[in-house]
């Protein structure tokens, strides 16, 4: 994998947020996560990406402490999941997939009650819980603050799970698809809100998503889980050079268009400016897609190929 840090096979994982070794998951006979190594450092936004059936939300659970292993190492905030107590649970934010049910509770309220639990917690280190006003204000729901939550729209409601996610000011927050039910305005802002607590907040953030332009709007390091292994890491610009693709080349000259395919983009278009000059107008060069490399990697995993795939991948990243 030219140009890409090794993450999966560096042996060097002192400090990381998330790390997780040689992990292994087997439901009767049926082995679900055959491998899976990768970590997450501080302030890092890591998307995990996989069909249905991948062990993405088995991966997830077993790092927030609710599942257990088969094998494997794995190091949550210097803590085995396993052994998580609630000092160390407190340092963690969820935000599940579904809305939870607090129908007749007022969102201000609500809030107030769930940050009481992490007050015992905080320490000089991290001062929690947050001020509910601002968390309201956060998550853009001044409006609504003193609005029952069965009253609120299915949007709304994503957003209190969120605010309820980050209550605590968690050191790591596990997000499970959390802009299902935004409108194109909210996304936007939830989108907006990743970014800070990453960047201000040096949060760590571990995403699972179906939407791949959020994934590469949000991630600064993709991993696609296939046939129960890590088969790709890296931004999606860095994954886009894994795949074995030609470069469409797009361009007006004389008023007509052309297209062409060619491994070489830099070098075909040289040549173009060479012969063409001032001739060549509306060029553009479409490189593989995040969309690509993932249809790839599923691909090879449907048809049978995820080992192959996962053993090149660990091999390049070495």
């Amino acid at each position: 994998m030219a140009g890409l840090a090794p993450h999966p096979a560096s042996g060097d994982t002192e400090g990381a947020v998330v790390s997780v070794r040689d992990l292994r998951m087997r439901y009767g006979d049926v082995d679900v996560l055959k491998g899976v190594d990768f970590t997450a450092e501080r302030g890092e936004v890591v998307c995990l990406l996989g069909p249905n059936g991948a062990g993405k939300s088995t991966t997830i659970e077993i790092l927030e402490g609710f599942r257990m292993r088969s094998a494997g190492a794995v190091n949550v905030l210097g803590v085995d999941p396993a052994k998580g107590d609630e000092a160390w649970r407190a340092r963690l934010g969820i935000v599940l997939q579904s809305w939870r049910d607090h129908g007749k509770w007022r969102v201000r309220e609500l809030l107030a009650h769930m940050a009481r639990f992490y007050a015992p917690y905080a320490t000089a280190a991290a001062a929690r819980p947050r001020d509910v006003d601002e968390l309201i204000a956060t998550v853009g729901l001044t409006e609504h603050a003193d609005k029952k939550i069965s009253a609120l729209s299915g949007g709304q409601r994503r957003r209190v799970d969120v605010a309820i996610g980050i209550v605590g000011k968690p050191e790591l927050l596990f997000l499970d698809e959390p802009t299902a039910g935004f409108d194109p305005e909210a996304r936007r802002d939830f989108h907006d809100l990743v970014h800070r607590l990453a960047d201000e907040e040096d949060t760590t953030i571990v995403l699972t998503t179906h939407d791949l332009d959020e994934a590469e709007k949000l991630a600064d390091r993709i991993l696609i889980l296939a046939g129960g292994r890590i088969v790709a890491d890296g931004s999606a610009d860095q994954l886009a050079t894994q795949i074995e693709s030609d470069a469409e080349v797009k361009w007006r000259r004389d008023g007509q268009k052309f297209v062409h395919s060619t491994p070489d983009a830099a070098a075909f278009v040289r040549e173009l400016f060479a012969q063409y000059g001032d001739d060549i107008t509306d060029l553009e060069v479409r490189r593989a897609t995040l969309e690509d490399v993932y249809m790839t990697m599923v691909h090879r995993h449907e048809t049978g190929h995820a080992d192959d795939a996962a053993q090149e991948f660990t091999k390049e990243s070495r």
